[in-house]
């Protein structure tokens, strides 16, 4: 799985943020923060069905080479020679069929995201909020301890998610 810009995107725009916080503030114009709860705005857009049911048809049939594969693997040392070959061959297959699956969900992600930052763009630049933060990674960083529920644009967002 691919390290999103989305989950770094925020730790970098923190660190910009308290950087800001330490510069002297004569004569700067307040800034608007806004939360979003991206995970949430994925699955808003109509295409996340699509991905689940990617998603679901692999691991139904990655899961059952899986458990064959574990199978062999729960044999150990008495695993006969074919039974080795046969679990080489399944790990073949299930690299081969979860690259496929990836070549079906890879765009689908990428559109998705580009329509959550699309909206998130709008609402924010539409209600002058200057930063907007994954609020889920703004509480697990322990970045942001509380935040006043006016601060979350998820609602707006979504409405505008195409």
């Amino acid at each position: 799985m691919k390290i999103s810009a989305k989950l770094v995107a925020p730790v970098a725009l923190a660190a910009a943020f308290g950087l800001g916080m330490v510069a002297p503030h004569a004569q700067t114009t307040p800034q608007k923060v806004a939360f979003v709860d991206v995970s949430k705005l994925l699955a808003a857009h109509p295409n996340d069905k699509s991905i689940k049911d990617i998603q679901a048809k692999a691991e139904a049939e990655l899961g059952a080479i899986d458990k064959q594969i574990k199978a062999i693997d729960a044999k150990g040392a008495s695993a006969t020679a074919a039974e080795k070959q046969t679990r080489e061959q399944l790990v073949k297959t299930i690299q081969a069929k979860a690259a496929d699956y990836d070549k079906q969900i890879d765009p689908k992600i990428t559109e998705i995201e580009q329509a959550v930052d699309k909206a998130v763009n709008t609402v924010a630049k539409s209600n002058g909020y200057s930063i907007v933060m994954d609020k889920t990674v703004a509480a697990k960083s322990g970045l942001v301890i509380y935040a006043d529920d006016n601060t979350d644009l998820t609602a707006a967002v979504a409405k505008n998610i195409k």
